[in-house]
């Protein structure tokens, strides 16, 4: 899909219906997404997958800002076809959501919000630390750094950690292809949102259905809640048990049906 020049690799799955856009987490290309969570919401929902502006499969360089991410975001949309649609963002995901819903209240019908926060809330700035940290850990011990970021070091968390990334490498269908200024562009991009002032919630008029782990090291649960009690029709999903950052991967099994109810007219 060519997009003002710029191609956006994307996926499309499920009936014909009011489209449900999965906005990803940092550094994420579209295979990055539980097929678990993907094919469980696509059998009731049209779900569209894609690629950040410079991340995989899709051209041009990557934006610094949410507002410019959300801007790109809004145009993919569009370009599609779509006057309406669902959003579900998962971590830097749901930042990009949350400016779109404000700012493009016609476009957006409902919104999923997991593993995020608003602008301004604590710990968020501190993701590129928590990242490169976990990354260098992972590479010494020779694992993904998902087992750190996105699972608790439990028995519990490993096991479900082994799982997920089992299921990412037998669905994988494309080349992940990611570059260093790509992800410093976004780390720089969260970081600013995590040191942006507050922002006013209410504008978010929308139905929002909010979810997380109960020990989210990357972006503090506390957002989660947080969040969820700010916006005006925020639903908090009670917090997944023995689970952190990757809590919708890990505890798919609940959460597809939520979200189905959740996108039900």
């Amino acid at each position: 899909m060519s997009v003002q020049g710029v191609n956006f690799a994307y996926r499309q799955l499920g009936p014909d219906d009011v489209p449900l856009i999965l906005l990803n987490h940092l550094s994420a290309v579209l295979d990055n997404w539980d097929p678990r969570v993907v094919d469980g919401l696509a059998a009731r929902r049209r779900v569209i997958t894609y690629d950040n502006r410079g991340v995989g499969a899709s051209g041009g360089s990557t934006p610094d800002t949410i507002e410019a991410m959300a801007r790109d975001t809004v145009l993919f949309i569009r370009a599609l076809g779509f006057e309406r649609v669902h959003l579900l963002g998962l971590s830097m995901g749901g930042f990009i959501a949350q400016v779109i819903a404000a700012g493009e209240p016609d476009l957006v019908r409902k919104l999923i919000l997991a593993g995020t926060g608003p602008a301004g809330g604590p710990g968020i700035d501190g993701v590129t630390s928590v990242t490169v940290q976990d990354m260098l850990k992972a590479t010494l011990r020779r694992k993904d750094p998902k087992h750190y970021l996105f699972f608790t070091q439990t028995e519990g968390g490993q096991r479900a950690a082994r799982a997920f990334l089992a299921r990412l490498r037998s669905a994988r269908m494309t080349a992940a292809r990611r570059s260093r200024p790509s992800f410093r562009a976004q780390l720089k991009a969260i970081k600013r949102w995590g040191r942006t002032a507050p922002q006013d919630l209410s504008r978010i008029q929308q139905p929002v259905l909010v979810a997380n782990g109960e020990s989210d090291r990357m972006v503090p649960t506390v957002n989660t809640i947080n969040l969820a009690a700010r916006l005006p029709r925020g639903e908090l999903v009670p917090l997944y048990p023995d689970a952190g950052h990757g809590g919708i991967f890990q505890h798919h099994d609940k959460l597809v049906p939520r979200a189905l109810a959740f996108l039900e007219p």
